[in-house]
């Protein structure tokens, strides 16, 4: 059922833009943050978020009929069971595993559908390796890989929040679900280092917690090994890891995320690196298949120049909106972002950006 009165939660850089966008794709746009946010080209609104009963009648008052949180990951599960109650359809950008676990419990009894994970990773890089997957016979491997960093780094860490502290330090500590040895199963973070290669570039992978969404469910049974990474510029996982093992600041999550932040804060300009692989064999001949893009800062639809972490994960929330309006996929219940065709997201306005801003 097509719709058209969409309530984006939360004004930072992810969330204008995700309003922009969406307004730009011919929705009718409400933003809403905590404080007031002028200079939107949509109509915004103050709300206190933490007040499920507030949230709850402005999702009335207003006929929304769908919800996008940019929130940070910790306050999307009351707003879920709040768009769920009012049978709207919800989409997040979550990475955190319970929250997307308590959202799929109520997704069986939602009458809109329930889309965690749309951003980046999750989000994006599943679509794309479900999509190398599906021409295999047999699967090896699914080998999954993201890095979001400045273009020009600076210190030991060579890194930049330009994205959230409190999720960074969620995915660096977290244990990660993975497929080994055909084997379902968790491991430490910040393990299995390597180093890729993109557009002559040495960055170096770990493994972080989230990035695979739901994909060790759907493809338990059928694949050897899959694993998602982080990338990060020589040198960052070491130092992390001193901080957060030897310094024992793990034990204390808020501390280090501000210790980081103050330290290493956003920059304008910045690349975010995709990286995934699948191995496996194709009429009886083993073989290798990648999707390997550099993206850089891009100016939008709007005329500014929008940081690549901004809009990449932007793009992606906002081209699983227009395909839930358009019909492409299921009106109700849970939504895998695996089974999501990639040839399809890539047609929808926000979708194509993909192809319009980034390098091999």
């Amino acid at each position: 059922m097509s719709f058209s009165k969409v309530m984006v939660l939360g004004m930072g850089k992810v969330g204008s833009l995700v309003g922009t966008l969406l307004k730009h794709s011919e929705f009718e746009v409400i933003g809403v943050d905590a404080v007031e946010r002028l200079g939107m080209p949509f109509e915004t609104c103050v709300l206190d978020l933490r007040d499920g009963a507030a949230f709850a009648k402005a999702i009335q008052a207003r006929g929304i009929q769908a919800v996008v949180s940019c929130l940070p990951f910790s306050l999307n599960l009351p707003l879920a069971h709040a768009a769920h109650d009012a049978g709207v359809h919800y989409f997040d950008l979550t990475e955190d595993v319970p929250t997307t676990n308590g959202i799929l419990k109520i997704a069986s009894t939602a009458k809109g559908v329930m889309a965690p994970q749309c951003g980046l990773a999750p989000g994006f890089i599943g679509i794309v390796g479900a999509h190398l997957a599906k021409d295999f016979d047999k699967l090896r491997s699914i080998e999954l890989k993201v890095g979001a960093l400045p273009k020009h780094p600076r210190g030991s860490l060579g890194y930049a929040f330009n994205w959230s502290p409190e999720g960074v330090i969620n995915e660096y500590i977290n244990d990660c679900e993975v497929i080994r040895m055909g084997q379902r199963q968790l491991v430490p973070a910040l393990e299995g280092l390597e180093i890729v290669t993109i557009d002559g570039v040495q960055l170096e992978a770990a493994t972080t917690s989230g990035g695979l969404g739901t994909m060790c469910e759907t493809y338990e049974g059928r694949v050897q090994d899959l694993a998602y990474k982080t990338m990060r510029y020589l040198g960052h996982f070491e130092r992390v890891k001193f901080l957060l093992e030897e310094l024992r600041l793990r034990e204390d999550r808020e501390l280090a995320g501000k210790i980081l932040k103050n330290a290493l804060p956003p920059v304008d300009e910045d690349y975010v690196f995709v990286h995934a692989a699948v191995e496996g064999w194709q009429e009886g001949q083993l073989a290798r298949k990648e999707f390997v893009r550099c993206y850089p800062q891009t100016e939008m639809a709007d005329g500014h120049v929008w940081r690549a972490i901004s809009w990449t994960t932007a793009a992606s929330i906002c081209a699983v909106v227009e395909m839930v309006r358009g019909g492409q996929l299921p009106q109700q219940g849970f939504i895998k972002q695996e089974e999501i065709p990639l040839d399809a997201f890539l047609r929808t306005r926000n979708g194509s950006l993909y192809l319009k801003g980034g390098h091999r």
